[in-house]
């Protein structure tokens, strides 16, 4: 009506880089793993095991989360470090906007086996911890399986959109911008956490794409994203329907 038009939350430059990162996951993952796969979400469906902010808690969320994104959890260890740590600036980390990362890649050990971990703080909240895992599996899987460099400009966002082309984006784009619940002596309140590369706009449109390439019109999980990341996805998703053909965005096949 009116000559209105769907708008895409993002710049045209983001959208072809998510596009193409989409493409360039497809011949390093196979694209049936990503329309096949199952969306996790913070239900009990998935993450049954009751959480009690310890390591053994943490520790079967990991067990999970490799299952999901069908990492051998016989190759991979995971470690708790200290919030405030001197750490070797090279090792990919998981963005954090606090003092320290939310979690590290030490990449694969002399026993042959990868090593990640997240800081302690992060062993408080389930829905970082999930997102804060998958990232650094998504560095297992990247980094470790020969499939990126460290050295590749964006190695560090592509880490991110693994996490949606493997089902655990949910968590990921929830986690973009978290706010936390602080209290320190007197003071109680709220800040704004931040952990990850790619912003929620950039989110909101990779999890339609995902969607759209999946046969997903209204998908029944969209209502466990935050507000934000939940309306980027829908006017990426309007835009998606109308502009698939002229952008050659692959529609799923029948």
């Amino acid at each position: 009506m009116f000559g209105l038009r769907p708008k895409l939350p993002i710049a045209e430059e983001e959208r072809q880089w998510v596009d193409e990162g989409f493409a360039r996951l497809n011949k390093i993952l196979g694209e049936d793993r990503m329309r096949k796969c199952p969306v996790i979400l913070p239900t009990d469906q998935f993450f049954p095991d009751p959480y009690d902010r310890t390591e053994g808690a943490l520790d079967a969320i990991f067990r999970r989360v490799c299952a999901y994104m069908q990492v051998d959890i016989s190759q991979v260890e995971l470690a708790v470090i200290p919030d405030i740590n001197d750490l070797i600036e090279i090792l990919p980390e998981y963005h954090h906007n606090s003092d320290g990362p939310a979690g590290l890649h030490f990449g694969k050990q002399h026993d042959g086996k990868s090593e990640i971990a997240v800081r302690k703080s992060i062993v408080k909240d389930p829905l970082v911890a999930v997102a804060t895992i998958a990232h650094e599996l998504g560095h297992v899987i990247l980094l470790d399986g020969g499939n990126l460099a460290h050295d590749d400009g964006d190695m560090e966002p592509m880490t991110d959109l693994v996490t949606v082309y493997l089902g655990l984006g949910v968590f990921n784009a929830n986690a973009a911008r978290r706010f936390v619940q602080y209290q320190e002596d007197r003071r109680f309140g709220w800040s704004m956490g931040q952990l990850g590369y790619l912003p929620e706009e950039v989110y909101g449109y990779a999890l339609a794409l995902f969607a759209h390439k999946r046969g997903e019109n209204q998908p029944e999980w969209i209502e466990h994203l935050c507000t934000n990341v939940r309306t980027f996805f829908r006017q990426s998703a309007k835009w998606l329907q109308e502009n698939a053909n002229n952008q050659k965005v692959d529609s799923p096949s029948k």
